[in-house]
């Protein structure tokens, strides 16, 4: 005879568990969907006081140059150490959902159009359109400043020092590849001073009349160009002809006549002389690739609280005459961020060194290891002291 078994007492109690239903949890209500005219009024009222607050702003900025009295030129109410303390007020207040960046971009346009109201800025830079030079000049002075094309970086320098631009923009080294030679050798002989310096993340893409790769037998870029692709060249276009241009403008400007020819340069060349994309992602090597560029002009402005110091230092030819030459810096606490040898062009084996420093020129630690330096060095020449960059 078979017995029946029955379930377990917990397995019966689980399954009367799992059945039973809670009779007094409370119920969510559900949130409304916003109502999309509701939230663009809401817009359109916020967009009313922005405008009415940059027009006060614009004001009050037009009162500053009132009071500063009739100056020359709009290069006398230019304040590059009051705007670069604005735009880091920017970022220290900046709690999102919006980058830093993007924020600091939207100020420096608030700040250049309100600068317009008395005559824009000219800033000479290596031309022509469609340069990575000019897009320095567009992020550091923004969209108002008046940019002047120049054929050379010697140009740039003489037209400042000559006062037909007021400040020039000019690439001093790449995080991949180095200094600009040429910049720093102008500084031998020039007496202009550096009053900023721009940092660009420098995309470059390969640009064709065609935008077909199986087209192309050369390419045009400027040396520097060449020199941050060279390995994606090696991989995709190995036979191609590589032919330097003065810059990556002038490339796109040959390539544009030829479907057989291509040229490397920025996204704003693209856009500025007709040419296609031939692939859609940057074809540097390095995806950091980062350019760092001086602004340069007449005067040495007062400390913004985050500065940076260059000088240009010449040392007499003996045993521990570098060591002599840094010492000074480490005894007063200063940081050194870049030292950089060149020929002096004063006499044969004679060198001069560049060196990068953390600090203003009217900080006292600097004026008193400048001071100390004297003793061992057979020239010292300030080339400026300026805001690092703001993001």
């Amino acid at each position: 005879m078979t017995k029946k078994t029955s379930k377990p007492a917990a397995a019966k109690s689980t399954s009367v568990a799992k059945a039973a239903k809670p009779e007094n949890v409370a119920k969510v209500p559900a949130v409304a969907a916003p109502v999309l005219s509701d939230v663009r009024a809401k817009i359109d009222g916020i967009d009313r006081q922005i405008q009415a607050l940059i027009a006060e702003r614009a004001e009050f900025a037009h009162q500053v140059g009132k009071a500063k009295g009739k100056l020359a030129a709009a290069v006398d109410y230019y304040r590059p150490e009051r705007e670069a303390q604005v735009l880091r007020m920017v970022v220290d207040r900046n709690q999102g959902p919006l980058s830093d960046e993007l924020l600091v971009h939207v100020f420096r346009e608030i700040m250049s159009a309100c600068l317009a109201q008395q005559e824009p800025l000219k800033i000479g830079y290596l031309g022509p359109e469609g340069t990575f030079s000019q897009q320095a000049v567009l992020k550091h002075f923004g969209r108002s400043a008046l940019g002047v094309p120049m054929a050379t970086i010697e140009e740039v320098f003489q037209e400042v020092e000559s006062g037909n631009a007021d400040f020039g923009v000019v690439p001093v080294e790449n995080s991949g590849q180095g200094t600009i030679q040429i910049t720093l050798d102008m500084f031998l002989t020039s007496n202009l001073k550096i009053c900023g310096e721009v940092e660009l993340r420098v995309q470059q893409y390969l640009m064709s009349r065609s935008g077909r790769i199986e087209d192309i037998e050369r390419v045009y870029a400027h040396p520097q160009s060449f020199m941050q692709t060279s390995g994606w060249l090696r991989a995709n276009l190995a036979k191609a002809e590589k032919v330097p241009v003065s810059s990556n403008a002038e490339g796109a400007r040959r390539a544009r006549g030829s479907d057989d020819a291509a040229a490397i340069g920025g996204e704003s060349a693209v856009h500025a002389y007709g040419l296609k994309k031939v692939v859609m992602s940057p074809i540097q090597d390095d995806k950091d690739n980062t350019t760092r560029f001086l602004v340069v002009g007449r005067q040495i402005f007062p400390p913004s609280g985050h500065d940076r110091t260059s000088v240009l230092v010449f040392i007499h030819d003996k045993p521990g005459a570098l060591f002599d030459v840094l010492s000074p810096f480490a005894r007063h606490g200063i940081s050194m961020n870049r030292i950089e040898s060149r020929p002096s062009h004063h006499a044969k084996w004679e060198y001069g060194f560049f060196i990068d420093l953390a600090g203003h020129i009217e900080d006292e630690a600097m004026k008193l290891a400048l001071a100390e330096l004297k003793a061992h060095s057979a020239q010292i020449k300030v080339l400026g002291s300026y805001p690092v960059a703001v993001p």
